[in-house]
C-alpha cells in the first residue's frame, strides 16, 4: 500500500513536458505590448486637456 501510492506521488511530481509554443504566440504578445507602450507614451505626452487650435488664416501674403 504505501509503496502503491510513494509510486503514485512521484509520478504525480515529475516534471511536465513542455509543451511547444508557437513563434506566432510571442509574436502576437510582443505587437500587443508595443502597441500598448506606443498608446500609454501618446497618453502621456499629450496629457488630459489638450486641445487642437485651428490656425489662423490671414488674408494678406
Amino acid at each position: 500500500m504505501a509503496h502503491a501510492g510513494i509510486t503514485k506521488a512521484r509520478t504525480l511530481l515529475a516534471p511536465a513536458q513542455p509543451s511547444r509554443s508557437s513563434p506566432y504566440a510571442a509574436l502576437g504578445a510582443a505587437s500587443l505590448a508595443a502597441m500598448a507602450a506606443v498608446l500609454m507614451a501618446g497618453v502621456m505626452v499629450l496629457g488630459p486637456g489638450v486641445r487642437f487650435d485651428e490656425p489662423a488664416i490671414s488674408a494678406q501674403p
